[in-house]
Order: structure tokens, then sequence, then C-alpha cells
């Protein structure tokens, strides 16, 4: 019987973020909620700022009276506000963060001002409206107000918005337990101890590592044997957890086991090929245990085909687990470096280095070379029956970090 044609990319990604796993909500302490994604909006629950307040360090004066001169009554300081009011002719020497004595509404900067013990006249060129100096109450948020829509994955910036808000506890999805299994006798346990004819078992590593960069919580199993038997065992350690990543024996040699395991244990195979190259022995399944599905994502072995299915696929589905209203990674346009090949019937991802202003593809595009991924921080994105194209066409690009610096 003649297997389905290769997926579409879109297609593909749909189809596993349909069948994400759902997971439960948690309250967690702001800081302790970096990298999860609002389970729900985020309401203001207090007014920022709460009062009008000095943009820069200067003297707090009367709209009405922003020629001068004036005479300084006292001080308002950031933490410490001037507790009387201003009258026509009178200032209060004002620092940025300081709320703005009752009366006044417009600060003179400093540096427009000559003083001379309490007397001071303007110099310079008063602010131009009046209030251009003053940080209005609510000018950030006010209270009831929604500060981050549901979905929205929690930075740095994000905690920050969070906390200025008044929320001590925020509500988030659960981090997806996955269970990242190696599979393959050519692999080795110890980088030091790898005979020629086997290989360091590396791609557990890497997967792992792009799935922590989520905040889920990671199983590492394996390196796994060829061996039917073996792989059930794998499945069976990994069954509470809600996704399983597997790398190798997705395709469809003799030793290529996977899909035969899985059938084996139950699990239903959703899907299995797409139409990209590197990475076409893509497969999806999942399985039913006491009521809770488990989404298994069976990546390509080679090490370079396993990081892009990861990235375009093993990724997106789980930051739609975890509740983001982004899931798929975005790409942007940019100008080649170098010249490209045309391509083929099917998509491709060409590994390359974008500077900021162009994209330049790597030498060596082998689905096996790792130096040449490490050294990538983006990929090319290249259409299936594209021309070949030269040093300065537009093409898109996938920014994919990957501890590459500028």
């Amino acid at each position: 019987m003649k297997p389905p044609a290769p997926l579409p990319l879109e297609e593909a990604q749909a189809r596993l973020i349909a069948i994400a796993p759902t997971m439960p909500v948690e309250s967690l302490p702001v800081e302790a909620a970096i990298g999860r994604c609002l389970a729900e909006p985020l309401l203001a629950r207090r007014t920022q700022p709460a009062a009008d307040m000095s943009a820069m360090d200067g003297y707090a004066v009367r709209g009405d009276d922003c020629a001068g001169p004036w005479q300084v009554i006292g001080e308002s300081a950031a933490g410490h506000p001037f507790a009387g009011s201003t009258a026509k002719g009178e200032a209060v020497r004002i620092s940025t963060g300081a709320l703005m004595p009752a009366d006044a509404d417009c600060v003179i900067l400093q540096e427009d001002v000559a003083r001379e013990g309490d007397s001071v006249t303007l110099v310079g060129e008063g602010p131009q409206p009046p209030d251009k100096h003053v940080r209005r109450a609510g000018l950030d948020f006010r209270s009831g107000e929604e500060v981050l829509a549901a979905g929205t994955r929690l930075g740095p910036a994000q905690l920050a918005l969070a906390i200025s808000a008044g929320h001590v506890v925020v509500p988030v999805h659960r981090a997806p337990r996955v269970a990242v299994i190696d599979s393959g006798d050519e692999l080795s346990s110890s980088p030091e101890k790898c005979e020629p004819h086997r290989i360091p078992a590396s791609n557990g590593a890497m997967l792992a590592a792009m799935v922590g960069e989520l905040g889920c919580e990671v199983r590492r199993i394996g390196p796994v044997a060829d061996d039917l038997a073996a792989l059930q065992s794998a499945f069976a350690e990994a069954v509470d957890c809600d996704v399983v990543m597997t790398s190798g024996g997705a395709s469809v040699g003799d030793h290529d086991l996977v899909r035969p395991a899985l059938e084996a244990i139950g699990a239903k195979i959703d899907f299995w090929r797409v139409a990209i190259k590197p990475g076409k022995p893509l497969l999806v399944a999942t399985r039913e245990d006491a009521g809770a599905r488990q989404v298994i994502v069976g990546l390509p072995g080679n090490p370079v085909s396993s990081f892009v299915t990861a990235y375009l696929f093993a990724l997106p589905m789980l930051r739609a687990a975890l509740g983001s209203a982004h899931p798929i990674p975005r790409s942007f346009a940019t100008r080649l470096g170098s010249p490209l090949g045309a391509v083929g019937s099917r998509r491709e991802f060409v590994r390359g280095y974008w500077d900021g202003d162009q994209v330049i593809a790597r030498t060596v595009q082998d689905s096996g070379a790792m130096a040449s991924l490490a050294g990538s921080n983006a990929l090319i994105d290249r259409p299936a029956n594209t021309p070949a194209a030269n040093a300065g066409d537009l093409v898109r690009v996938f920014p994919i970090g990957n501890g590459v610096c500028a």
C-alpha cells in the first residue's frame, strides 16, 4: 500500500497544534512564572503612576506661572513627597520619579534656571506645553485595565509589568512533562569512549535543551537500542509524560522501529512524513492512558534534521500546550549575501548566518554536519520548486538564536 503524500509545513504544524495536550492552570509566584504563558488576561490591580510625577530633575511650579521668578519652598524627592501645595511665585525642588506637589503641574528643567539661595529665575526656555515633563497618573495603565493578554509568554519585561500592576501570583498553564528518547545502535553514551563505527548520543541533549528553554520538565531516556522490546520499554517509562520526543528510528529502514513500537503499544499514528528538507521522516502519534492523551513526536536521527523538525514542529506544539497565543515561529525578510541553487519538490530550510543586514548560507548543508548548524543563527526558507537565487535577492529567514552572536 502506497503511503500518503508528505504533508506541507503549515498543514503539519496545524495538525500538531490541534492535538497539543491541554495543560491545567496553576497559580505561581510572579518570579517563578518566567517563560510560562498566561492562562487568562491579567488586569491591573493598581494605577501606574498612582499620581502625577516628574519625569525630570528640576523645579515644580504652577502651569500658569512658568515664567518665574520663584521662591523655593521645599523639596519633593522620589519616595519623599512634598507635603504642602504651591502658589504663584513658589517652586518646589523636584527629582525624577517624585510626586508633583499639590497645585503644581509644570516642571522647569534644572539646566534652564539659575538659583541663588532660595530664589530661582528662568534663564532657558520653559517647557512647551507646560506639562511636558510631567507623567500623568495612569500614563502606563489604570486599575482594572488589561495589561497582558491571555497567551502572553512571560519574559523579564512582562514579569516586571505584572508586579507593577499589583500581582504577587499569576495564572499560568502547567509546564508539560516531556520525555526525550535517543534511539539507535550506533549511539554511544560516552563521547570520550566512542568507537569509529559509533557516534556520541548528542541529539538527546540538544532536544532537551531546546525543550528546557520553554520551561518544560524534561526527562532523558536512552540511548535505546534498535530493538522493538527496548523501544516499548522506553515508551512505558515515559507513560506519565505529556509529550514524548524520539530521535532516530522514524524512517523506513529495516532498523527504524519507532513506528512498529508505537503501534505495538496501541498508539494511533496521526501523520508520517512532511514535505521539507531536511526532516522528511517526521512521525506524529497519540496514545490514551487513563483518559489522558499523550503526544509522541518521532524526529529524524540526523542531528540537523532533528533540530529543524524540533524547531518547526515540536516546539510550536509545546508552546501551544503552554497556552501561547503565537506558537509558530515567525520569519522575516532579508537579502541573500551569497547565491543559492534551485529547489526541488520539497521545501528546503538552509542553514545560514544573518549579520543584521544579509544572510549567508553555510557551505556545508549535509544533515549530519553539526559544526554547520552550530555556526548558524538562521534557517533560510526556500519554497518548493523555487529557481536559483542570487546575492541581493530577498528571502525569508527563521531566527534560530542558537547561541551565535553577531
